[in-house]
């Protein structure tokens, strides 16, 4: 990324050809999904057109909060490096507390950012974790296919990152992970299951497999093409150009937070 030293604005490197989306993203399954829309929103495709939206520098680009939460071992981590990384480690170490990753998209010709926190399973980083979950646009609630009593426990996950967010502010998805290691039969019941409950928390339901990369870019795509048009959406509500994003001051604060001590804010702690 160029500096800006000399006063230079500080454009971001060119995005890969892996990242741009042009057409809108189908759902996994349409009897678990909220939205069966086929195309992008008439106002949002007026916004991508201007071509001030298209030339952004990096503290000017839109970006959206993705905060991915579940039992331990469900394979958030896996789900994640999957994405990011292409990558699948059969052994990893565990999530202590939270970490991140930014991933950089190009949505019809506009640059987009999704900022994905990635928040540890155990019960006793719950006191930091549950500070990280503010100001998200998008909550991933995880779970193992192959282990049913992690489904039961989605609600909960969700339940405590919605304490930390205003109702209906949020696109909420549940993940299957680990789709890979069931018999057709067992993965179809549990699809049905997950599906119903998706529907209960009003979510989206996608099941993927970190291993071998089934569904996982086509669930980040939607993730990112839905969190977008609601971005370009509010900001046009708002008033707000649509060229211009609100993400740089909220990556700037979660990462302070991260690198530095667990954060002050106790506005709905759920370590109170």
């Amino acid at each position: 990324m160029q500096d800006n030293r000399n006063g230079m604005i500080p454009f971001p490197p060119p995005i890969s050809r892996d990242r741009v989306i042009g057409e809108f993203p189908k759902c996994y399954a349409p009897n678990a999904s909220l939205q069966l829309k086929t195309d992008w929103d008439i106002q949002t495709k007026a916004a991508c057109k201007d071509g001030a939206a298209r030339h952004q520098p990096w503290d000017r680009q839109k970006m959206s909060k993705v905060v991915v939460v579940g039992d331990l071992n469900v394979g958030k981590t896996c789900l994640i490096n999957r994405f990011c990384k292409d990558v699948f480690e059969r052994d990893y170490k565990a999530t202590i507390g939270v970490d991140f990753e930014i991933e950089r998209f190009e949505i019809s010709g506009v640059p987009f950012s999704l900022q994905i926190w990635d928040t540890a399973g155990q019960e006793k980083f719950k006191c930091i974790t549950c500070a990280y979950y503010r100001g998200a646009q998008v909550i991933i609630t995880v779970f193992d296919m192959a282990d049913i009593k992690s489904l039961d426990h989605t609600c909960q996950w969700l339940e405590e990152a919605m304490k930390e967010n205003e109702p209906d502010s949020c696109f909420i998805f549940l993940v299957g992970t680990k789709s890979d290691l069931l018999p057709l039969e067992e993965r179809q019941r549990t699809e049905k299951d997950a599906a119903r409950i998706a529907t209960e928390m009003h979510a989206e339901f996608w099941a993927v497999s970190a291993k071998t990369g089934e569904n996982v870019q086509g669930f980040f795509f939607r993730v990112a093409a839905l969190a977008f048009e609601k971005c370009v959406l509010k900001d046009m509500e708002n008033g707000v150009p649509a060229s211009i994003g609100r993400g740089g001051d909220s990556i700037k604060s979660d990462r302070a937070n991260l690198e530095g001590a667990a954060p002050q804010d106790t506005k709905r702690s759920c370590c109170s």
